[in-house]
């Protein structure tokens, strides 16, 4: 019993990290920044156990990498006199989600004993699973809508759309994306004696956050597509036992997803909510069922948000602005446009149009370190890693959200899960 409560407890606490939300009675404040400051005391007492508390190398490789993008984009917004210091502070936000990060895996090495890549991922797909099931609920019960509304800040936007416990837009699709390619390495892993239950358990959880993730936020077809690619390319590699145990999985998938298929006819068919979210997260599937063609709207604007910089300024060390600044700049004089600076979205040129092909790059080498890091200290999941990381840059196409939340819990399990916890503060010797 206890147990069970301690794993209730991890997947709260996961959950607070993974979506952190804003309170509504204490404004400014947010659940990660309050397990940032509570992983700087428990950062404090595990070094001061250690008689040389050291930092890992890599982990100052990466301190240094985030410095440098927050330099140049400070650069940038002193160069270009604006004041919107989005990722100029970028390194104050890398070590409060390394702080909190830390707080999630020392919990989690409380409950387990031990922590490793596999078990992660586990509670990062309950969670996503769990926020599912969550927005459905908020979306179909007042009381419970009432509820989370007054304990966190909604803004009119998220109103828009499905909604869990901050589980929303883009950021939401994003890590839900991580979830389904975790899916894909944990239904490789699956032992014989237990394929059947767990195959179907991560089915179920894939078509879960594959249908009510993109009810939520449309980037998460990114994350579908790129776990259905990772899917095939383990399909294609020379291991019998690993391909035949996934063909096994491909029929289960074939059959759970046949047996779908009326449920959801039914409720498209007899719930109005349902009905709506389902024609929203699926738009170009019904546009080509009922026009013979391909039409979405979101991505009919993201076409238009592909406005390039016009000067080599610009390229070289961007304008300054993340944020639209007509909204936030009380003496800006510029062109008037709608959403973000220059009205686009795309996350590449939004790292342009702030600190040019200068900050992208540096920025890009902090995700590829970050990327080398994981790589190199799990071998094992080493094409897992890689998938993430390339999905990171995909979802950059779209939107401008990194990765950086999740990557964090990964940097904080040591190299193997038996190993001792704290070794992954110390520095590693060469």
């Amino acid at each position: 019993m206890i147990k069970v409560i301690g794993i209730l407890l991890t997947l709260i606490v996961t959950s607070l990290y993974l979506f952190p939300f804003e309170l509504k009675h204490l404004p400014g404040a947010n659940t990660k920044m309050i397990m940032a400051g509570l992983g700087l005391i428990v950062i404090g007492i595990q070094m001061a156990r250690q008689k040389n508390p050291l930092i890992n190398t890599g982990f100052f490789k990466l301190v240094l990498l985030a410095s440098l993008v927050s330099l140049i984009g400070l650069f940038a917004v002193v160069f270009n006199d604006t004041s919107d210091f989005e990722y100029a502070t970028y390194i104050v936000s890398m070590l409060v989600w390394i702080s909190a990060a830390y707080v999630v895996i020392t919990w989690m090495k409380f409950v387990h004993e031990t922590v490793s890549v596999e078990l992660l991922a586990k509670y990062i797909v309950a969670v996503s699973v769990m926020q599912c099931v969550l927005a459905l609920a908020i979306d179909s019960y007042m009381p419970l809508k009432q509820l989370v509304n007054s304990i966190m800040v909604v803004t009119r936007i998220m109103e828009t759309r499905l909604y869990g416990m901050d589980a929303s837009l883009d950021i939401a699709g994003s890590r839900f994306s991580v979830a389904l390619v975790l899916i894909v390495y944990l239904m490789n892993r699956i032992s014989k004696n237990k394929s059947i239950y767990k195959s179907i358990s991560y089915i179920v959880a894939f078509f879960i956050i594959a249908i009510v993730g993109n009810m939520i936020s449309r980037t998460t077809t990114v994350g579908v597509i790129v776990a259905l690619c990772y899917f095939i390319l383990l399909l294609l590699r020379n291991q019998y036992n690993s391909v035949v145990k996934l063909r096994y999985i491909s029929i289960l998938f074939v059959g759970i997803l046949v047996c779908l298929i009326p449920f959801l006819c039914y409720l498209y068919q007899v719930n109005t909510s349902f009905h709506e979210n389902i024609r929203f997260a699926f738009e170009g599937f019904f546009s080509l069922a009922e026009k013979g063609r391909w039409e979405v709207h979101s991505n009919d604007m993201l076409k238009n948000m592909y406005v390039f910089p016009d000067n080599l300024k610009t390229w070289f060390i961007g304008d300054g602005y993340f944020d639209n600044p007509y909204y936030s700049e009380p003496y800006y004089v510029g062109p008037k446009m709608g959403g973000y600076y220059m009205g686009t979205d795309v996350g590449y040129l939004r790292f342009i149009y702030y600190f040019g092909l200068i900050g992208l790059f540096a920025f890009s080498a902090f995700m590829l370190k970050i990327g080398q890091i994981l790589m190199n200290r799990f071998h094992e999941e080493r094409i897992m890693f890689l998938i993430i990381i390339l999905l990171n840059f995909i979802v950059w196409f779209k939107v401008s959200t990194d990765l950086f939340v999740v990557y964090a819990l990964f940097l904080m399990i040591p190299k193997s899960g038996d190993e001792g916890f704290d070794k992954c503060l110390k520095l590693e010797r060469t």
